[in-house]
């Protein structure tokens, strides 16, 4: 049986070729010298910025390791600390906010969760945990006044109040109670109020300090407004505290006005 012509097409005229796959290498990355000058453009950008910060975020952790806190800005301390908070994120432009923001370290930790929030990129979680390192450090502070007489720790006293007080938005009426010795047995915030008033009840002030047995007093308040000069109404008030634990054989050693930027000391002005 005869045969006909068999047509081909184009495709039967040319061997088949298997598409080239493209090079791995460029999606990938491979120790040792790069395979092309711009093999890093190659990245997705996303990686690129991740890389990008991975290498900053250990380029500040060597700086810190070799040279300690000295060779470090504030807002280099607070971005490693949120290197650990938020581990995927570049940190460094959330540090400078939260600087800027509340003025200075002290001020970030200082400053209510609240507030802290209203910082791009701080969300509740990472608000909570600068509040628990605060406490941590407040805590540590404290520690150090305990089983010690107070007087002749008077530098640890106004660290600690101001550390606890200073970056308040609102003021506060504190009250460390000492023993015979003058070590500390407890440390009450006895009032809060507004932000330049605290009312204060001189009855109830000696009514605690008999219930903790104490001999001694130190009284100390915070100005919001950060000027910790006192009013006619702070030196008023101490008198009358004095006066009424004096009839009790308690003694008040001083009145100390915490402001953001120093402290005063009512006994060191000869107010009292």
């Amino acid at each position: 049986m005869a045969k006909g012509p068999v047509s081909k097409s184009s495709d039967d005229e040319l061997p088949f070729e298997e598409p080239v796959a493209a090079d791995e290498r460029s999606f990938f990355g491979r120790p040792g010298k790069p395979s092309a000058p711009n093999a890093r453009a190659t990245l997705p950008a996303s990686l690129a910025a991740q890389e990008h910060y991975h290498g900053h975020r250990e380029r500040l952790r060597d700086r810190f390791r070799e040279h300690g806190d000295t060779a470090l800005a504030d807002y280099e301390i607070l971005e490693l600390l949120l290197f650990r908070l938020i581990p995927r994120r570049d940190t460094k432009p959330i540090a400078k906010a939260l600087i800027e923001r509340f003025g200075s370290l002290a001020g970030v930790f200082g400053a209510p969760a609240a507030l802290l929030t209203e910082v791009k990129g701080v969300g509740e979680a990472v608000a909570l945990d600068l509040k628990l390192i605060s406490t941590v450090a407040h805590r540590t502070l404290k520690s150090e006044l305990r089983s010690k007489q107070v007087l002749s720790s008077w530098s640890s006293v106004i660290q600690y109040c101001h550390a606890a007080m200073a970056h308040e938005t609102r003021e506060q009426f504190r009250i460390l109670f000492l023993d015979k010795r003058n070590v500390l047995i407890a440390d009450e915030v006895q009032g809060r109020g507004t932000v330049d008033h605290t009312p204060v009840y001189p009855r109830e002030v000696v009514k605690r300090a008999l219930e903790l047995s104490a001999t001694a007093m130190i009284l100390v308040h915070n100005h919001p407004s950060g000027d910790p000069t006192p009013s006619r109404a702070d030196i008023e008030m101490t008198k009358v505290i004095i006066d009424a634990a004096k009839a009790l054989d308690i003694t008040v050693h001083d009145h100390v006005i915490i402001g953001k930027d120093g402290h005063v000391s009512l006994k060191g002005l000869k107010l009292i």
